[in-house]
């Protein structure tokens, strides 16, 4: 009498190595940022949720949420420490959100100007460190795609903040300053911590 052939398994993507130092702490800064780019257009949306300026405002949100999840999944998978930070950020970036967007739908947009033109050196950064280092942009490529797709949703953020008039709000170049340095202090901090 002979068996009944056993169904074959499947088998299952092996998981992803532990992440080194490097890359442990970009994925740190950049979950860490998705996530307070997540906590600004919902403090954006708290306030102009209900004005024509919400629908960009929500397309926006609704990318950053899917690049958060992506972070938040290689934070898992990679075995990477999150910041400490993370209940500073919820609460500085909605607070950041809900600041800008009572100053008016433009100082909203201005916001997204400053933040995703710190974010694009920030990603382009990444991608040229995986690229030099020949170990690495091997077994980070697919890393290294994910932050180009996303920087490149980052950029139509910018883009789009910029034609709704982002430039036009009074003390655009004094708001923006002080959103791009608290930006780039966000991401030191976000990266060691």
């Amino acid at each position: 009498m002979t068996r009944p052939a056993r169904p074959r398994r499947k088998k299952s993507a092996a998981p992803s190595p532990p992440a080194g130092p490097q890359v442990a702490a970009m994925i740190r800064v950049d979950q860490a940022g998705e996530y307070g780019a997540v906590r600004i257009y919902s403090g954006q949306l708290a306030v102009l949720g209900d004005t024509p300026a919400a629908e960009p405002l929500r397309h926006m949100l609704q990318q950053e949420e899917a690049h958060l999840a992506a972070f938040n999944a290689m934070v898992a998978e990679r075995r990477v420490r999150p910041t400490v930070l993370q209940p500073l950020w919820h609460v500085a970036g909605y607070a950041l959100g809900v600041a800008t967007a009572a100053l008016g739908p433009k100082a909203a947009m201005a916001c997204t100007v400053a933040v995703e033109d710190v974010i694009d050196r920030h990603y382009r950064e990444q991608q040229e460190k995986i690229a030099a280092d020949q170990s690495l942009a091997r077994s980070e490529k697919p890393l290294a795609e994910r932050i180009a797709a996303f920087r490149a949703e980052e950029l139509e953020h910018r883009d789009t903040a910029l034609a709704a008039g982002a430039a036009e709000v009074p003390g655009y170049r004094l708001l923006s300053g002080a959103i791009r340095g608290a930006t780039r202090l966000a991401i030191r901090l976000s990266t060691r911590l």
